[in-house]
């Protein structure tokens, strides 16, 4: 709000000049103010511009003015100064009725009255969809407490008007006196879903109604997933969607005979936990100090078989997070591990640890990240629900890593995925080792 005021000032002083902060307090008549509130009404200019083309302090005046207008009957009132007495109270008391009907019959709050219902109206559905009575007769709802018109008015006007999609008044008072469905069959399971989304989202972000819906069914309720999208959208409760950034590259040029061929081609899935594991490193910039993530992930199970956190993105790093991967799986020969060009998977060091394990490096293509998509996904769901949009919340480094070690473990154990059958990563791993 402060910048959009500075901003106001800037464009003021712009146009009128540096005099204009000097003057002192105007009084404005009641011509003045009902000219440039019909230029907003009826002419369909914004509100900054009128503000600034007429050379007000703020454009919160003029806002004002406008809401003053319309709760007045669409009348301006100069209010006098000092305190109301009794008498005055009782005399406007019996005005505000008669003040109403004026108001109706004003020709300016008519096309007001027509310009909004046909904004509102015709907004409803899509081109390819016609809107259902149930969304017409909210809309009129809406209408009938915005304007304070009766149903049999607001439904005259949208009849009139050949372009917008008709409703009769029985099929209104149908649908505003039927009774709501959802309340009665399905009332239990919209407490539990308010409940489980509040819940995630306390710890991260928004869920959508896929993940509330996997839970659902672990809980044991039998209910349709477009059937939680339902009552979730009447409920508004949105899951958090955010687009990701560019990733950190750790490429620096190719280094002579350390290039291994891409053995996965996309083909991500594997049958069987230790068939294929894919690695990258990603960056997390807390207001100019960084940390690393070096993680592995399963393609069988997509579960986080080991990682390690940095604040330095060095071969000491992979190196720590290929000896915490390979003490607690053992026999990983014929494995194939999967990376990118960065210079750490091109080290000596690092492809000597694969080879005397009998694990097979796969590379991606130069400059191809979706060769090493199963990670570069990792990385996005990782960073829309626990960092993006929520920085504010880690006061240092310290606070990101326990975080993302937190993160990791819910990732693992209690976050389901559709793909998995509903399952935990690591659920589905632990069955596939089973079958």
């Amino acid at each position: 709000m402060r910048r959009e005021k500075v901003n106001y000032l800037i464009n003021l002083i712009k146009i009128h000049g540096l005099s204009v902060l000097d003057k002192s307090y105007t009084h404005y008549s009641k011509e003045y103010k009902e000219h440039a509130i019909k230029r907003v009404l009826l002419g369909n200019e914004s509100i900054n511009a009128v503000a600034l083309d007429l050379g007000l302090p703020g454009n919160g005046m003029l806002s004002n003015w406008i809401r003053s207008y319309k709760e007045n009957g669409y009348n301006v009132v100069i209010k006098k100064k000092g305190r109301r007495i009794h008498e005055q109270e009782r005399v406007k008391r019996i005005r505000t009725p008669q003040a109403r009907k004026r108001q109706v019959a004003s020709p300016e709050f008519k096309a007001y009255c027509r310009k909004r219902i046909y904004k509102k109206i015709g907004c409803l559905g899509s081109k390819k969809k016609e809107p259902t009575k149930t969304e017409i007769a909210q809309a009129v709802t809406e209408l009938r407490h915005e304007l304070g018109l009766a149903v049999k008015k607001i439904i005259e006007i949208i009849n009139a008007n050949e372009d917008l999609p008709h409703i009769s008044r029985s099929n209104y008072y149908d649908v505003y006196t039927r009774e709501d469905k959802d309340q009665v069959h399905h009332s239990d399971v919209m407490m539990r879903i308010r409940e489980i989304y509040d819940e995630i989202k306390n710890r991260y972000v928004a869920p959508g109604y896929r993940r509330i819906t996997h839970i659902l069914h672990r809980e044991g309720y039998q209910i349709n997933r477009k059937t939680v999208n339902r009552l979730m959208r009447k409920m508004d409760l949105y899951g958090y969607v955010m687009k990701r950034r560019h990733p950190y590259s750790s490429y620096q040029g190719d280094i002579k005979g350390r290039i291994k061929p891409d053995l996965i081609k996309r083909k991500f899935f594997a049958l069987r936990p230790n068939m294929k594991w894919y690695t990258d490193i990603t960056e997390f910039n807390l207001r100019g100090k960084k940390l690393y993530l070096s993680p592995i992930i399963d393609g069988c199970g997509r579960d986080i078989v080991a990682y390690n956190i940095s604040r330095h993105p060095n071969l000491k790093q992979v190196m720590s997070m290929l000896d915490d991967a390979f003490k607690t799986n053992q026999a990983l020969n014929g494995l194939i591990f999967h990376t990118d060009r960065g210079w750490q998977y091109q080290h000596k060091a690092y492809q000597h640890e694969l080879a005397i394990r009998g694990i097979e490096q796969s590379m991606s293509r130069k400059g191809c990240s979706p060769d090493d998509g199963l990670m570069e996904g990792f990385f996005g769901i990782l960073k829309r629900e626990m960092f993006y949009g929520q920085e504010k919340k880690y006061a240092s480094l310290d606070e990101l890593e326990q975080a993302i070690r937190k993160y990791i473990d819910y990732y693992n154990t209690e976050r389901t995925k559709d793909k998995l059958k509903e399952l935990t990563p690591i659920e589905y791993r632990n069955k596939s080792l089973v079958a």
